[in-house]
């Protein structure tokens, strides 16, 4: 059945949202896909590469925490100044620059030869991965057509499974291949500064963010552009109304946030990110170096968490699924529960089937719930206040995930894996709670103040 003709709507958001999925919707996902996946292998990598740094460098538990957070004190700087950067400067720009700084970052990091270098470097990562992941889906919130917006945003996240699923790889065959194998892996690593490129040159500015600018002659060729591509009639050009972005950026982008109309919203986003940040990065960061801690040799840890990791493919499709069906909340809600009950079984696992089962459960809700949580965040925000919303969301976020890796080694000290994943369990159930503060847009449009 063909779409319906576009001549009537004159708005920008009526526009978007008429489209049906184009080729230019693709460039946009895969382009930023990508772009994720390169994020996560390098996230991922970390974990493995801790493992070996703390034989090779006879490196204490506090410090090997320390190289894990450090970067994560980068991402909690990049996520919040990236998102005030992307309401000024523009999406596409931003994504650009940040996967720029942390794949140089990366790649030198293979050249380091000590500690105090590697943390540097680690932090300038984290500056830069985390500054792209909320700009990232933004971006492609803004292009998508709102009865399918949450589905896109799902399977944005889903290149996460894919670079970690890299990472396992890496990990699994490049890092103990020889004694240099950690400086392969974060030379691989490096591909996001060539990348980078691409995505400067190869994708469109967001209408919407170019629209809120005063931009709108630049909007509609962009929309009219996407018109063409799903063959529908050429509307008229899309109309601004200044009074409504003055509304929203007259005030203060980050005051704004706390306004009566966002308050309660901001207070839930930001409590759930804290909270899934702390029991998913203190939980897969540690993993490989948990298992081996519990007597598997190096090989067969990094093989566990590979299979570990593959769970998180099945986990996005499902919540990519759900969450046209079921709703922005729900579905977080029933993935973050099933994170919680998942983290006890691991903590209790006692056998090689129960830790393998146990944390393919945990790695199958809890990557669901990341998709959810990456679609609702950019929808509960008008466009002038979006990239700042859903940074600051994701900057809170980070400062759990520098606190995890650090209270790890004392959990695991004082009362092993079952003390540190009874904690990660009640972090879940916090968020599962908060995630019904935030408000469902399920098929509406984005507010475009």
């Amino acid at each position: 059945m063909p779409e319906p003709s576009l001549t009537s709507r004159s708005s920008l958001s009526a526009r978007l949202d008429a489209l049906p999925f184009t080729r230019s919707h693709l460039r946009v996902l895969t382009g930023s896909g990508v772009g994720w996946a390169l994020d996560a292998m390098d996230v991922g990598l970390i974990s493995f590469i801790i493992a070996v740094l703390a034989d090779q460098w006879s490196l204490s538990p506090a410090t090997a925490g320390w190289i894990a957070s450090v970067g994560f004190i980068g991402m909690a700087v990049g996520a919040s100044v990236g998102g005030l950067l992307a309401d000024r400067l523009g999406r596409r720009h931003v994504f650009a620059i940040t996967l720029l700084i942390y794949g140089i970052a990366t790649g030198a990091s293979a050249l380091v030869g000590g500690v105090a270098l590697l943390l540097v470097l680690r932090f300038f990562v984290g500056l830069g991965l985390g500054a792209e992941l909320p700009v990232a889906s933004t971006y492609v919130s803004e292009f998508a057509p709102a009865r399918i917006r949450g589905r896109l945003i799902v399977i944005l996240e889903a290149f996460w499974a894919v670079g970690w699923t890299a990472s396992a790889l890496i990990g699994y065959f490049v890092i103990p291949a020889s004694e240099n194998g950690w400086r392969w892996a974060f030379a691989l690593g490096a591909i996001p500064a060539a990348y980078a490129l691409f995505i400067r040159w190869g994708l469109p500015e967001s209408p919407r963010w170019l629209a809120s600018r005063g931009r709108a002659g630049e909007a509609d060729r962009i929309v009219s552009k996407l018109e063409t591509d799903a063959a529908l009639q050429r509307t008229p050009a899309i109309r601004k109304d200044p009074a409504q972005v003055a509304l929203v950026v007259g005030r203060g982008r980050i005051g704004m946030l706390w306004a009566p109309e966002f308050r309660l919203r901001t207070l839930s986003v930001w409590t759930v990110w804290f909270c899934v940040n702390f029991a998913y990065y203190g939980a897969f960061i540690w993993i490989p170096s948990i298992l081996v801690a519990a007597g598997y040799d190096l090989i067969r840890s990094f093989g566990f968490t590979l299979l570990i990791t593959l769970a998180q493919l099945p986990g996005y499709a499902a919540a990519a699924w759900l969450i046209e069906v079921w709703g922005r909340r729900v579905t977080l809600s029933v993935f973050l529960a099933g994170s919680a009950i998942s983290a006890i079984v691991f903590g209790l696992a006692d056998s090689q089937a129960m830790v393998i089962g146990a944390g393919m459960a945990l790695s199958f809700f809890n990557l669901g719930a990341w998709g959810a949580l990456y679609a609702v965040t950019p929808e509960i925000y008008p466009t002038s206040l979006r990239g700042t919303g859903a940074g600051w969301a994701a900057g809170i976020g980070r400062i759990a995930s520098i606190i995890a890796p650090l209270l790890v080694p004392v959990m695991l000290a004082k009362g092993g894996a079952l003390l540190a994943f009874v904690v990660f369990s009640v972090f879940f159930a916090i968020a599962t709670a908060a995630a019904w503060g935030l408000v469902d847009r399920r098929g509406a449009a984005l507010d475009d103040r």
